[in-house]
């Protein structure tokens, strides 16, 4: 898209296979079980703890649970290890669990005397919850259990450690109790395709599970969920219960959230549409939060998702720190009320240093499940796929129509190539585009940080003019792609881009030019396309920095085409 992330979120590929551990979900523990781990909440600071090098401390926020919670800070070559001698039994199986946060954060356990484990999460701005399993060997009496975060990584932090399992006569924390049912459940809003549910926290639980109509349809960590992939004027039947490593609680009364009709409520995405991308990191444009907004967006793309170290996944990272201390909470709320406007928000996947690879059916099913995911927890209408290091058209398209079957009717899919990608319908772009016509809703290819490319009359056109954008869109007209499905792509400044820039009237032009036939260059197209979809632009942070320029410009143009 242009340079525009703060980090790499991720590892090389030899790091990676070297760290990449499998995660395990925390099962029920038995009555018998306790946790042996002590001070596990650090509420007494650092006792039974040690850290490397003095990296370690306690601090009162941010805290998992009670008052206290772990800050370790890696520096030079200490990766800011605590550890704690916890007494096991032999032969017995223990589920190691933490809370973290922060900075790039590990939990594991040695000694074991059979296989050491380990798990790890890239940095997060919310708590998450680490957990694995081990089993002592015959002669085991104690193993050594720690966190650590990596070099030249942010502070983690870490909180609420647990080994349940058999009693290993090393004194213990006290286990947690099964919570009480949540009280309190309401229905916060809906749309055609989604219900958002709220409701009171519970003393003691760590999670929440949503159940609709009796069926788990997601888990949350906070006090709110919104269920998406519903279809239109449908009522349903919600319940949730709360958890923590002792089990699960009865569920809650029940209530009933009914879908809008179809595009309510406010305005379906209309005929011809405006598309921003909204930066989930400060790069040096405006920060906004997604309330910011400028109005006449009708599609927020929210670059952008993370890679997971599993092939194909993604996962979203609100980047609280980078924004001001924007809330999860908070970015929940903006997004139901863009929608309540009538307005799209979707997850954009990639950038320039998207590192999403979907290369086998394993990895197809894999997106799929993790977008799904990513739409269930935030709110999501859908997704943009914004790969720019290539894709594979098979694969692609296998995982977006898994992704449509789960998500309904509803879901959004946007693109954004690059102008290479749509040369010919021989290019993977091109092709993957054309394999999902009948799901797809608007292909914005970036018109900048581009060389000269063919128009569809086989000439060579440079970047910056009207005929670049007219003859190029061509391509896409009159290969397949229907009208609606075509939108411009520019930067909103010249700073959002390398190269590329055009102002806002040379904007205009082309999109006239395309719809009715005036304000074309010395490139006539062959005909003219009414349903021409509208124009994006990277970014409405971008847009804002130059005083909205771009979008006061170009959104009543495009909302005014024929």
């Amino acid at each position: 898209m242009s340079p525009h992330r703060r980090s790499l979120r991720l590892w090389s590929g030899a790091v990676t296979a070297a760290l990449a551990l499998t995660v395990t979900t925390v099962g029920q523990a038995s009555a018998a079980d306790v946790n042996n781990a002590r001070n596990a909440g650090f509420e007494s600071g650092l006792s039974d703890w040690t850290c490397s090098a003095g990296s370690g401390t306690t601090v009162s926020s941010p805290v998992h649970s009670g008052t206290a919670a772990l800050q370790a800070t890696p520096a030079g070559q200490d990766n800011a290890r605590c550890a704690q001698t916890v007494r096991v039994k032999p032969g017995s199986t223990y589920t190691l669990g933490a809370w973290v946060r922060g900075g790039y954060a590990y939990l594991g356990v040695t000694g074991t005397g059979t296989t050491d484990v380990s798990t790890w999460t890239p940095d997060s701005s919310s708590w998450k919850q680490l957990s694995t399993t081990f089993t002592t060997g015959s002669s085991t009496t104690s193993v050594t259990v720690y966190t650590h975060g990596w070099y030249g990584q942010a502070a983690y932090y870490a909180d609420d450690v647990s080994v349940f399992g058999p009693d290993g006569g090393g004194g213990t924390d006290p286990g947690p109790t099964i919570p009480s049912a949540p009280g309190g459940l309401n229905v916060s809003g809906t749309t055609s395709s989604s219900v958002s549910l709220a409701w009171n926290a519970v003393s003691g639980a760590t999670g929440y599970t949503v159940y609709r109509d009796g069926t788990k349809v997601t888990a949350v960590s906070g006090t709110s969920a919104t269920v998406t992939g519903l279809a239109a004027s449908t009522s349903y039947s919600f319940q949730v219960t709360a958890t923590n490593g002792a089990g699960e609680s009865p569920r809650s009364a029940a209530v009933t959230g009914t879908t809008n009709k179809p595009n309510g409520p406010g305005p379906a995405l209309p005929k011809h549409a405006v598309t921003g991308y909204w930066q989930n990191f400060d790069n040096g444009a405006t920060v906004q939060k997604l309330a910011d907004v400028q109005a006449q967006y009708d599609i927020i793309a929210v670059a952008f998702a993370d890679a997971t170290s599993t092939p194909g996944a993604v996962t979203f990272n609100l980047d609280s720190a980078g924004l001001g201390g924007y809330t999860v909470d908070q970015f929940k709320a903006d997004i139901r009320a863009k929608q309540a406007a009538g307005k799209k928000v979707i997850v954009s996947v990639g950038g320039e240093r998207g590192t999403v690879a979907v290369n086998d059916a394993a990895s197809a099913a894999n997106f799929a499940n993790s977008v799904y995911s990513v739409m269930q927890t935030y709110g999501f209408d859908g997704v943009d796929i914004d790969l720019e290091n290539g894709l594979n058209a098979t694969y692609m398209t296998q995982a977006l129509r898994s992704l449509s079957a789960k998500a309904g009717s509803s879901l959004i899919i946007t693109m954004a190539p690059q102008t290479i990608d749509m040369q010919s319908t021989s290019n993977s772009y091109f092709q993957t585009a054309l394999n999902i016509k009948d799901i797809l809703t608007v292909v914005n290819m970036q018109y900048y940080n581009s060389g000269s490319m063919l128009g569809c009359d086989g000439k060579v056109y440079s970047q910056g003019s009207v005929d670049f954008l007219t003859a190029l869109a061509c391509i896409q007209l009159e290969n397949g792609l229907a009208p609606s499905q075509v939108g411009l792509g520019l930067p909103a400044s010249t700073r959002g881009a390398g190269s590329g820039y055009v102002s806002p009237t040379v904007v205009n032009n082309a999109l006239d030019c395309l719809a009715k036939g005036t304000g074309c260059g010395s490139f006539k197209p062959p005909r003219t396309y009414p349903g021409l979809r509208g124009a994006m632009t990277w970014s409405t942070n971008w847009d804002a920095t130059a005083g909205n320029a771009w979008s006061n410009a170009v959104g009543p143009h495009v909302h005014g085409l024929p």
